[in-house]
């Protein structure tokens, strides 16, 4: 049987966060996507009868690819140009399909890997280079390495074994979407009600329109 590291509250508060605070981050977001909003539902009776879970509606999906920094220290005219550098480069991308799923337990969430990586982490290389564009190449925040593409479907809200969560997944069966990313978004995002939910600052489009 296969062994697993017991769950976690993921809502802890991370080193910088507090009430009140928010973050500038890069995410693909699927609020548009018949087959994202497919896949929440699928998997959405399942994950309501696990009261461990805080649900991810499809409203609020998405896949994080670069953070910024926290919103109160950093000015909005590096944001601007960050974001005409990323239009930029993503101009010289194309748009690309990516499967999401099959769900399994995570420490901290259930999540869908997103597959395959590869224009995934070149976007994200894009975005990373706008960032080095406006603030120099050494000044970009976060690891280039270990970037893990992935979408939240629920979100831990309390300690206790991960067992349960998988059993009840595999019962469900596997299930996967395959989704269509044409643009990335920068978002004003904060977490204060136990749930990542977001304001957006620009959308910018992958490829020539």
């Amino acid at each position: 049987m296969t062994e697993f590291e017991p769950m976690r509250d993921h809502w802890w508060w991370r080193p910088g966060w507090r009430a009140g605070r928010s973050f500038y981050t890069w995410h693909i977001t699927f609020a548009d996507q018949p087959e994202a909003r497919r896949l929440v539902a699928e998997y959405a009776p399942i994950l309501d009868r696990l009261p461990r879970l805080d649900r991810v509606p499809a409203r609020w999906l998405h896949l994080t690819l670069q953070g910024i920094g926290f919103t109160d220290e950093i000015d909005r005219r590096d944001v601007d140009d960050i974001v005409e550098a990323a239009r930029t480069r993503c101009a010289e991308l194309e748009p690309f399909t990516v499967t999401l799923g099959p769900a399994r337990v995570d420490p901290e969430t259930i999540q869908m890997p997103a597959h395959p990586l590869e224009p995934l982490a070149e976007l994200r290389s894009a975005i990373r280079a706008a960032i080095g564009d406006v603030w120099g190449p050494d000044n970009v925040p976060e690891p280039e390495a270990g970037f893990r593409a992935h979408v939240s479907l629920g979100y831990s809200n309390t300690a206790g074994p991960s067992e349960p969560l998988a059993e009840a997944l595999d019962t469900h069966g596997p299930r996967t979407a395959q989704v269509i990313v044409t643009s990335v978004s920068l978002i004003d995002l904060n977490r204060d009600r136990r749930a990542y939910e977001w304001t957006d600052v620009a959308t910018v489009t992958i490829g020539r329109s």
